[in-house]
């Protein structure tokens, strides 16, 4: 007579341990939370970059909707995030937007938090070196602007603008 030898413990011992180890993963995830309203901002910020970059012996750069869309994506995911960032997760960063969103070449993009006009994003923009240089890349000729709102009753926004040859 053969005895069959139970798996039980060991199952639960496996079991066990497949959670512990899983359990400091799922405390890492980030938060996520309920944006206010998102908008693209681009028809309102043509005369900004085009007082920008004429006042640095520059053309105007043409609004584009799929940069336009790429901004919107970054500046809700960052207002859900409750964090300024350039990628969204793990191993989709800026590149990846770019290329979900069919956009090719070189691109740029800057970011910004909080209570600012579109006046004010834009001045803070030129005052920040690398920011700056985006703006001013002669390479450039498309830009999409967008904000979302921190949350529904924030007057903090997360401001994105993509740049693109």
């Amino acid at each position: 007579m053969s005895r069959m030898k139970s798996n039980l413990p060991r199952r639960n011992f496996l079991v066990f341990a497949a959670a512990t180890a899983l359990l400091p993963l799922a405390a890492c995830q980030t938060a996520t939370r309920t944006p206010g309203k998102i908008a693209g901002g681009s028809a309102s910020a043509s005369a900004n970059l085009q007082a920008i970059r004429s006042s640095n012996g520059l053309g105007g750069l043409k609004s584009d909707p799929g940069l336009e869309r790429a901004a919107e994506q970054q500046a809700g995911y960052m207002a859900s995030a409750g964090r300024m960032s350039h990628s969204t997760s793990w191993s989709h960063g800026f590149a990846s937007r770019m290329r979900d969103n069919n956009i090719h070449g070189p691109a740029a993009e800057n970011i910004a938090k909080g209570h600012m006009t579109l006046d004010e994003v834009f001045a803070r923009w030129m005052a920040s070196p690398p920011h700056r240089r985006n703006m001013l890349d002669p390479q450039f000729t498309r830009f999409g602007l967008a904000y979302a709102q921190a949350s529904k009753d924030s007057p903090d926004r997360y401001w994105a603008l993509v740049l693109a040859a």
